[in-house]
């Protein structure tokens, strides 16, 4: 028990520190300008919102693609191939993306993507948002498929039987029973994919690029906070090392935040 709670505390230590790092030195940079103004050259005073617009609509983009493609994915397995050869095949590969480097996905959107568009428009289109979300669709995808699977395995049998012994259709018995049942933690499955979504910048360096000026064209690059932080903490300027220490401390309030409510969603349904 001590080794176990040594163990655990010395985990937490390391936790604590980078928590209490990131809001000291974030903190500073906190301001309406932060929100309110774009990414500046160096020496002159910004913010990130051009960052912030672009990271908030690459991700709805990615849940909007990713998230109906898991659940139908999660619902399938779970319901018609539990115990099928494919569906046990369809879990495995999808074990594999769960747990792929997301700079590996990136250059799979880049090379199956990017370059033939790039091809077919005369590099008119090239590096886009388009392709920044459709990189983070596939981090969204396996990780929704992997938590409706196991809610709805989670859910009682004789559910699925006191219904279809009443004569309910399969579908119906699947979507308005089954899957309502399970909604907490399917809900809490897309949380997990945003949160996991948001902090990713090794894909978006392949696909969206970045872009210091704002655009609402998802055809052209995008400014994104990850991408922006890792340019800003890499560079000799100090303004920018604020600006990327305060970014850091939003997105790390915002998983924060996700990973809260995921929990309070969980509680709740059990509690009911």
């Amino acid at each position: 028990m001590v080794l176990s709670c040594g163990a655990t505390l010395f985990g937490l230590l390391w936790l604590v520190w980078i928590l209490f790092t990131t809001l000291t030195n974030g903190f500073q940079a906190l301001g309406t300008a932060l929100f309110t103004q774009m990414t500046p050259p160096p020496g002159s005073p910004g913010g990130l919102a051009n960052a912030f617009y672009g990271s908030a609509l690459m991700s709805l983009i990615a849940l909007v693609i990713g998230t109906p493609i898991g659940l139908m994915a999660g619902v399938w397995l779970a319901e018609f191939a539990r115990h099928t050869r494919l569906g046990t095949a369809v879990r495995f590969i999808n074990d594999i993306l769960l747990s792929a480097p997301s700079i590996v996905l990136g250059l799979f959107v880049y090379t199956a993507f990017i370059l033939p568009v790039s091809a077919l428009t005369n590099h008119r289109v090239g590096f886009s948002a388009l392709a920044g979300a459709l990189t983070l669709a596939l981090l969204v995808i396996p990780v929704v498929v992997r938590t409706t699977d196991e809610m709805l395995q989670l859910q009682p049998s004789t559910m699925r039987e006191a219904a279809l012994a009443l004569g309910v259709p399969q579908w119906k018995l699947t979507l308005q029973i089954v899957l309502r049942a399970a909604r907490a933690g399917v809900v809490t499955g897309v949380l997990l994919a945003l949160a996991r979504i948001t902090g990713e910048t090794a894909p978006l360096l392949f696909t969206a690029f970045g872009n210091q000026f704002w655009s609402s064209d998802i055809l052209k690059p995008m400014a994104s906070v990850p991408v922006v932080i890792f340019q800003y903490a890499m560079s000799p300027f100090d303004d920018w090392h604020a600006l990327a220490w305060a970014g850091a401390l939003v997105l790390t309030m915002f998983v924060l935040m996700l990973s809260l409510i995921s929990r309070l969603i969980l509680l709740r349904d059990r509690s009911n």
